[in-house]
């Protein structure tokens, strides 16, 4: 017998290998294969033929050069990558004899699909040669579709809890997370990817520990609780918040706890703001803050985990289709008797005296995806409470309806803090209306006021000028020029008094004038005064520059041509002595968000600046009267005008080289035809 007739060849020994294996389960659960280096099928079962839909009569018209099926075709196996996925797995077998299991899609001869999952083993001949594998093929189908469903839970109460704008968190009790919302991970600076697996004391703040671990203690032992503590967020900054622990109890053992954070910063500042304002009322309004302290202490001491908040879902046609324990809580409702029910079951009709229809609430959210309303809630009792209700459409991956979320958050104390805080702003407006007719009066007799004086210092004014006249009627001007001179001073001095009177008036008047403000284009304006003054001051020659674009301003059009008449009156007045005098009237280029600078400048004499302190003060004046007329009050009465306005007139000047003078004026902050002051 020769050699080749004594040893089988490497072909017929995986023949017989891949019969045996066949023999061995024809119609077992599960799918048999065997697959050569090549992906040819060495053998399979009738179980897996009946699951690609094909039978061996087909097979053997499949047949290739090599007298077996190829796999790939077999099961219509053409994506490239679960080509190479099982190239790799039979490689492992060959170098290793074992290969990690491998899922795949498989392909039925009428087109539907199957996930599989290959076990596979390494068959060698005698030599250590690799001859075929022996792969068990898993149908893992059903499981993938409950590992897909498990999945698309998790992510739905994710997406609930995220909704929700409590911070909530689950530890096991090895104080190890394992679930947390958005809004916990966001507490830390995190996302919740990285909070899921972390210890509680890599998350907590050293100085908090010490605080937190007895507490937890108490929970593990199955104690809820409930507290107030201030804790600081990633950026640092203070937030007060309501802590509530809930032991996760199984079979009488505690497996973990639910910790619940409810951020009550701004009622804290709403509760600080309301003990203030209670300082300066009477002691009525001090006992009823005292009486809500103690009725917030009382509900405090009553207050259970997630105790005003309440969760339930409806189905697509906004019927109660599952009704939680937190639910249950807040509404008073049990399941049986709330289940199937409309929602205008736990909402009122009407809220604060105007209607609200739970089905337009409904319709909305369905539309929009999410919606919100605040008003009355019912109770099971007939009693109801000011709430918070947010909806949320909940839709499947085809973007099915699947059903409503209805988040309930009681918001009863933060409505009586606001009823309560609008009745103190009440109160105060009428003091403030008092205190204003006050104000009026006393405004009425300093007019009356300012008048009486005005007339008394007036009357002997007139009597001393008509006698000052009848003197100078009946004396001879060669006999008596010297008391002519007195007397024409006399004359001079009891005119300024009567112009300082006339000025002291319009001054007190223009504190209490009221403005009308309104857009104004300083352009027509400013080129108005300028042409009257050119009449005024003719045969004289002054050069005018004026900005063509200057701005509109906020205010009263009437006050604010007074301003750049007695600010230009002041140039032409300065420049008299200048053989070439220029005005110039411009603008800064704009810096302010909210103002526009101006400026009116003069090449005139100028003055100290270290000696005008007073310049914008009544009757001070920086030249002498016997140079320049007048009694110091143009700019006192544009300085008043332009404070009036909320803004600023000030001056930079220098002997001999003349005045510029800034003013600071509001913009037009309205979409409104300008005022044409020119008219």
């Amino acid at each position: 017998m020769t050699p080749a007739a004594q040893e089988p060849t490497p072909a017929a020994s995986a023949d017989a290998a891949a019969d045996a294996l066949l023999a061995l389960g024809q119609q077992a659960p599960c799918g048999l294969l065997a697959l050569d280096a090549g992906l040819r099928v060495r053998a399979l079962n009738d179980t897996l033929l009946d699951w690609l839909g094909r039978d061996r009569a087909e097979l053997e018209r499949l047949t290739g050069h090599s007298g077996w099926a190829d796999f790939p075709t077999l099961a219509r196996l053409n994506a490239e990558s679960d080509l190479q996925q099982l190239r790799a797995h039979l490689h492992a077998l060959q170098t290793s004899d074992k290969a990690p299991p491998l899922q795949l899609r498989l392909f039925g001869k009428d087109g539907g699909f199957f996930t599989v999952e290959l076990l596979s083993q390494a068959e060698r001949d005698p030599q250590g040669r690799f001859l075929h594998s022996r792969t068990v093929v898993v149908d893992v189908s059903a499981r993938q579709k409950i590992e897909h469903q498990i999945v698309a839970r998790l992510r739905l109460l994710q997406t609930i809890t995220d909704r929700t704008p409590s911070r909530l968190a689950y530890f096991d009790k090895d104080l190890v997370c394992r679930f947390c919302n958005a809004a916990y991970a966001e507490g830390y600076g995190l996302a919740a990817d990285d909070v899921i697996g972390a210890e509680l004391g890599r998350l907590l703040a050293p100085e908090v520990l010490p605080e937190v671990l007895p507490r937890v203690a108490r929970v593990l032992n199955g104690e809820a609780l409930s507290h107030e503590a201030e804790r600081r967020d990633a950026n640092d900054q203070p937030h007060y918040h309501e802590v509530h622990y809930l032991p996760d109890l199984q079979d009488g053992r505690t497996q973990g706890f639910f910790i619940e954070l409810i951020d009550i910063t701004e009622r804290r500042r709403t509760e600080d703001f309301v003990f203030n304002a209670n300082l300066d009322l009477e002691e009525r309004v001090a006992q009823r803050s005292a009486e809500l302290y103690a009725s917030e202490q009382r509900f405090r001491l009553m207050s259970q985990a997630i105790r005003d908040h309440a969760i339930f879902f409806l189905d697509p046609d906004g019927a109660v289709h599952e009704w939680t324990d937190s639910a249950q809580r807040l509404h008073g409702f049990e399941r049986g008797h709330i289940l199937g029910r409309a929602l205008d079951a736990v909402f009122q009709p009407e809220a604060d005296g105007q209607p609200q229809d739970p089905q337009e609430l409904l319709d909305r959210c369905v539309e929009q995806g999410h919606a919100e309303q605040q008003g009355w809630s019912l109770r099971r009792d007939g009693s109801r409470f000011w709430s918070n209700a947010t909806l949320t459409a909940l839709h499947d991956d085809k973007d099915g309806l699947q059903g409503l979320s209805v988040i309930v958050r009681d918001l009863t104390e933060h409505k009586r803090l606001a009823d309560m805080t609008a009745q103190l702003h009440r109160e105060l407006e009428q003091r403030v209306a008092q205190r204003t007719a006050q104000l009026d009066a006393a405004h009425r007799d300093l007019d009356a006021f300012s008048y009486t004086v005005a007339h008394d210092l007036r009357a002997p004014l007139r009597h001393i000028g008509q006698y000052v006249a009848l003197t100078q009627e009946v004396l001879e001007p060669e006999a008596r020029h010297e008391l002519l001179q007195h007397q024409a001073a006399i004359a001079a001095a009891t005119r300024r008094m009567g112009l300082m009177i006339d000025g002291l008036l319009e001054f007190t008047r223009l504190g209490r004038v009221r403005i009308d403000r309104v857009p104004v284009s300083l352009s027509p304006l400013v080129h108005g005064m300028v042409n009257r003054l050119r009449g005024e001051v003719a045969p004289r020659e002054i050069e005018w520059s004026i900005d063509t674009g200057l701005p509109l301003v906020m205010g009263d059009p009437i006050l604010l041509a007074e301003v750049f008449d007695k600010l230009l009156d002041n140039a032409t007045k300065f420049t008299r002595r200048v053989p070439q005098a220029r005005i110039e009237i411009g603008q800064l280029p704009d810096t302010d968000p909210e103002h526009h600078v101006l400026f009116v400048r003069d090449n005139g004499v100028g003055f100290d600046p270290s000696k005008a302190r007073s310049l914008f003060l009544l009757f001070q004046r920086q030249h002498h009267s016997m140079d320049y007329e007048g009694i110091g009050l143009g700019l006192a009465l544009a300085h008043r005008i332009v404070s009036r306005h909320g803004g600023r007139l000030w001056c930079e000047t220098a002997p001999g080289e003349g005045c510029t003078f800034f003013i600071e004026l509001p913009r037009a902050t309205v979409d409104t035809p300008a005022n044409d002051a020119s008219a």
